[in-house]
């Protein structure tokens, strides 16, 4: 088998990790002979991908390939902002068009808020304070959003601003609406994260939103994090990319919790 280096094995390197990631969540688990067999390389091309993909805190080796990582810690950021890339972009864009002009928004952290951050930039008057230093640059050169970043505690791996510091910052607030995230989405309903610190700044940001949005895509149900932010029943509107599970649909319907699929 013949294989390329240099700039092109690199790229193909690049889409291969999210989709690795991507199936190991599809299936719970992926194997070398199985993946190398998907995308026509050598065994040896696969474990160095599944050795990095570990290294990034994406995935968890075991025997004869990997596994999702436990419900303790979150995928790495670079990886996260490369998966499901289409989804989110629709859901970005959907949820932009239920923020009207003049309105005043909070996104918090997380690489969908971000997408809703791209889809924002062609609306007028907008007052959008973030705690995600990445939706800042995003906005940054949009003149027609006035921009506040509310301070906070500097998590390098993500950009995100998290802590007392930032929740004070928060209640300084009434906003609009709020656009948020979550790491992971259980069968109760329940919103959960890995980060005990982002836990409270998102309890803030609910309590100062006359309005909440969640924008969480298919693959959050299929993950489990330690800390609970709060019930489907707080959140008004759930944007996700698939149909939900009937028992959770029909908790949505009791709860008054509007879900659009985008």
């Amino acid at each position: 088998m013949i294989e390329r280096h240099g700039k092109t094995a690199g790229m193909s390197q690049k889409f291969r990790h999210p989709e690795i990631i991507e199936m190991a969540r599809q299936e719970g688990k992926v194997t070398v002979e199985g993946l190398a067999a998907h995308f026509g390389v050598t065994l040896q091309t696969i474990r160095r991908d599944l050795t990095e993909l570990a290294e990034a805190g994406a995935l968890a080796r075991v025997h004869g390939g990997a596994v999702l990582p436990s419900g303790t810690s979150n995928i790495g950021y670079e990886d996260r902002r490369v998966l499901n890339e289409a989804g989110k972009r629709r859901m970005g864009d959907v949820c932009a068009r239920l923020i009207p002009n003049g309105a005043s928004v909070f996104l918090n952290i997380g690489t969908t808020t971000e997408a809703v951050a791209r889809a924002l930039v062609q609306h007028r008057d907008l007052l959008v304070v973030t705690n995600n230093m990445n939706v800042a640059s995003i906005l940054t050169p949009h003149p027609a959003c006035e921009l506040i970043l509310a301070g906070g505690q500097l998590r390098r791996a993500d950009g995100g601003l998290t802590g007392n510091l930032a929740v004070q910052s928060i209640r300084a607030f009434k906003f609009d609406l709020a656009v948020i995230g979550c790491s992971a989405l259980d069968a109760d309903g329940d919103l959960l994260d890995f980060d005990i610190a982002e836990v409270g700044v998102s309890q803030a940001i609910i309590e100062q939103s006359r309005k909440t949005i969640l924008v969480a895509d298919h693959s959050k149900f299929q993950r489990s994090a330690p800390a609970r932010i709060a019930s489907l029943k707080a959140i008004d509107v759930f944007v996700t990319d698939r149909v939900l599970p009937t028992p959770l649909a029909d908790k949505c319907r009791d709860w008054q919790t509007h879900v659009i699929v985008a």
